[in-house]
């Protein structure tokens, strides 16, 4: 399988797409094997420290499994990362970002992938705060989703989130945070037990994420610590899978599964993924969890 994956890498076609949403400009990355047509479309929505392809579409020198878009083009998906604004390649806003911009930015990113491919609706797999900006934007916009992947997903109780209350001042300073190669790393950890983790990958990503992503916003942070809950379940009317790590520090069972009961749609699945954590896509259970994405999306309805 690690050839199978390595091979879409090497036959995939890669473009970069610019989204024009008012006066901010979004990057977007595709990728996808032979033609584009007749493909399910999935749209990946990053989380609250770093961007598109550096979330998920990591290259690890020798370790080419942990890049989720090459095992999702493998597996014959249309894939889209856009970098919402205040990420990666996207511009760069003076002012704090919020999370419903960000929600407005990815249903801006969504109407531009619906009309490029000539589809209805997206597949939608949202990480850690992108679950809040997805989720807003599935709650507000079902008819654009086919399915939803809310991954790690964070309640108001979640022990990272009781951790950071104490710096909600310092977010409020400034609109970015700088934050250092060795801090990059230290996201693998919290929670997560050394061996879940593979040192060159953590080495990858934090060279990477340090430097397309040198400041950080820290607007997402301020919603987190004030504004939780930003999704209500019961407006959640696609199928949903809600998934997350064994040592997630943001996402547990505790928290969750009173939000997953509430979930109207009877297509539904909640997956505890072992020897992970928050990280997870790049951990020792990114396969299981590549696998579990891909299983939901291929499903029938």
């Amino acid at each position: 399988m690690n050839e199978a994956v390595q091979r879409a890498h090497e036959m995939a076609h890669e473009t970069r797409h610019w989204v024009t949403h008012g006066d901010i400009r979004l990057h977007v990355w595709e990728k996808y094997q032979g033609t584009a047509a007749g493909k399910k479309v999935i749209v990946l929505a990053h989380g609250s420290a770093t961007a598109g392809i550096e979330s998920f579409d990591l290259q690890v020198p020798g370790r080419p499994t942990f890049s989720l878009m090459d095992f999702l083009v493998e597996q014959g998906f249309d894939v889209f990362a856009p970098d919402v604004r205040g990420f990666g390649r996207s511009t760069y806003p003076d002012s704090f970002l919020s999370t419903d911009e960000a929600s407005e930015d990815l249903n801006a990113v969504v109407d531009y992938v619906c009309a490029l491919r000539g589809v209805a609706q997206v597949h939608l797999l949202a990480w850690s705060w992108g679950t809040q900006y997805g989720g807003r934007f599935v709650m507000a916009h079902p008819h654009k989703v086919a399915k939803y992947i809310s991954y790690a997903q964070m309640h108001a109780n979640s022990p990272d989130l009781v951790a950071r209350r104490s710096r909600l001042d310092t977010f409020r300073r400034s609109p970015y945070i700088r934050i250092t190669e060795q801090g990059w790393k230290l996201r693998f950890d919290s929670m997560t037990p050394p061996e879940a983790n593979l040192p060159e990958v953590v080495d990858a990503f934090a060279a990477v994420a340090a430097r397309v992503q040198p400041r950080s916003p820290t607007g997402p942070h301020i919603d987190l610590l004030t504004l939780l809950p930003l999704v209500d379940a019961t407006q959640l009317t696609v199928p949903v899978m809600l998934i997350h790590g064994q040592y997630d520090d943001v996402a547990d069972l505790d928290g969750l599964l009173p939000f997953f009961r509430q979930l109207p749609h009877p297509d539904k699945r909640y997956i505890v993924i072992p020897d992970a954590g928050h990280m997870m896509h790049l951990q020792k259970g990114h396969r299981r969890f590549q696998h579990e994405v891909a299983s939901f999306f291929l499903s029938p309805g």
